[in-house]
């Protein structure tokens, strides 16, 4: 039997670190499915989902633990595995003006549209003519089967005539 164990890592940023997590997780029988990883502010930031046997687990978990004295904070999840309700995907992006509380008020409009937001990824950009910020927001939202797409768009749409909106 096969255990998940999603954990999000946060600490320092260092040549090397990717490859002590990895080799962690090889070392336990571990397979690592996916991560989302980045660097900011000098410090390391990631999420992943390993896969190890069912007798390897709190060992794993045990071992990932001991990197801690490298400056690392691990927190841990099992993968709860339940029936996914039938939904439909679509890609975002939203390019707007920066001002505080976009991205509060972008999650608003999503999920007040009946929307979920699976993946997003947000940054600033130097506008062409001007160089004054803009917003970016690039992400996959979850809507239930069924669910009009535009909804989406109409409600982000909504918050500011400055934003542009693509779904794909």
């Amino acid at each position: 039997m096969k255990s998940n164990l999603v954990m999000t890592v946060l600490g320092p940023d260092r040549p090397g670190l990717v490859q002590s997590l990895s080799s962690v997780v090889a070392d336990h029988g571990g397979n690592w499915l996916e991560s989302r990883m980045a660097r900011m502010a000098g410090q390391f930031a990631g999420i992943l989902r390993v896969e190890c046997p069912e007798t390897e687990a709190e060992g794993l978990v045990a071992a990932l633990k001991t990197l801690e004295k490298d400056g690392l904070s691990i927190q841990f999840a099992r993968e709860q595995a339940a029936e996914a309700p039938t939904r439909q995907t679509v890609s975002i992006d939203v390019v707007g003006n920066d001002r505080p509380g976009i991205v509060r008020q972008l999650a608003a409009a999503i999920s007040g549209a009946g929307g979920n937001v699976e993946e997003l990824v947000t940054g600033l950009e130097s506008a062409a003519m001007s160089g004054h910020p803009i917003f970016r927001a690039s992400g996959t939202v979850a809507l239930p089967e069924g669910a009009a797409v535009e909804a989406i768009v109409t409600a982000i749409e909504k918050l500011s005539p400055d934003l542009s909106v693509e779904v794909k």
